[in-house]
């Protein structure tokens, strides 16, 4: 991994983050992911209208991605409505790259070596620990349901890696592999939510709309970089390095949404530190 597809992960870590951030900071998470999926979606139809069409090969991939995205999306939803984005958010990111390293060894037979296997196991294990013990010294009984939740979102996240990272190195066209995902996604979510809400929807998205779009615009772009990087190194590594993002979750969650950031927190980042610097070959 050279330093400019770390630099590119490292900068997609922190628009996932934000646009996490916004989609929990939206109550109605049926209006909040309406708008950041359809937002998605018109960002992919306005880029499928330049880029490259991907190759035949890729088609399977996307088609399969954009299922378990929209499975991904759903967990996430109901994640936010059950639990505080902190303790959520580095549960769902902080599974995934275990669950990557071993589904990329089985289907796409990239084994990583020994440091960059420690330290995908640093990284991941370290952060979900420190998310559990942060709930348990807060004196909070555990959110089960939202402990799942976003368990099953980590394994969501670790699956449509693994596919993305398969399909976006048989498109031939990085640019053209994410319009065709953010268009094939994004229009499920609000089309269901149309049939729900019916003359309603448009006085509730109103007053959300510039907020809604931010995130869209911050998805679209964060992932860009994430499918970018896939094409120029090992899919294991670029998702214990992409989790580096719940670290900005909780630097978020303690600014912008009053969540504690304690010894905890400060642990983890070390953790991430330690795990980057291992998967770097730098430590």
């Amino acid at each position: 991994m050279t330093p400019l597809v770390a630099a590119a992960v490292l900068l997609a870590a922190i628009g996932h983050a934000s646009w996490n951030a916004l989609a929990h900071h939206l109550r109605d998470q049926l209006v909040s992911f309406t708008l950041i999926s359809g937002g998605g979606a018109l960002l992919g139809a306005a880029l499928a209208c330049f880029a490259t069409l991907p190759a035949a090969a890729a088609w399977p991939w996307l088609l399969l991605s954009a299922a378990v995205h929209l499975a991904y999306m759903a967990l996430l939803m109901r994640s936010f409505a059950l639990g505080d984005f902190g303790q959520v958010y580095p549960i769902a990111r902080g599974t995934a790259p275990l669950v990557v390293t071993a589904l990329a060894a089985v289907f796409v037979h990239e084994v990583p070596d020994g440091r960059q296997l420690a330290g995908v196991a640093v990284a991941s294990a370290g952060l979900v620990g420190l998310a559990l013990w942060g709930v348990r010294r807060a004196g909070r009984r555990p959110e089960w349901g939202a402990l799942l939740a976003a368990g099953a979102t980590g394994l969501a996240i670790a699956v449509y890696s693994v596919v993305d990272g398969v399909g976006v190195r048989a498109s031939g066209t990085p640019l053209g592999y994410i319009a065709w995902l953010m268009l094939l996604q994004g229009v499920a979510i609000p089309a269901y939510t149309l049939y729900r809400r019916r003359g309603a929807l448009a006085a509730q998205l109103r007053p959300h709309l510039r907020l809604g779009l931010l995130g869209a615009a911050l998805s679209i772009t964060a992932y860009a970089l994430v499918l970018w990087a896939q094409t120029r190194a090992p899919l294991a590594p670029i998702a214990a390095l992409r989790e580096s993002s719940i670290i900005v979750g909780a630097a978020i969650g303690a600014v912008f949404f009053k969540e504690r950031f304690g010894t905890p927190r400060i642990a983890a980042a070390g953790l991430m530190v330690l795990g980057i610097g291992l998967m770097l070959h730098v430590v």
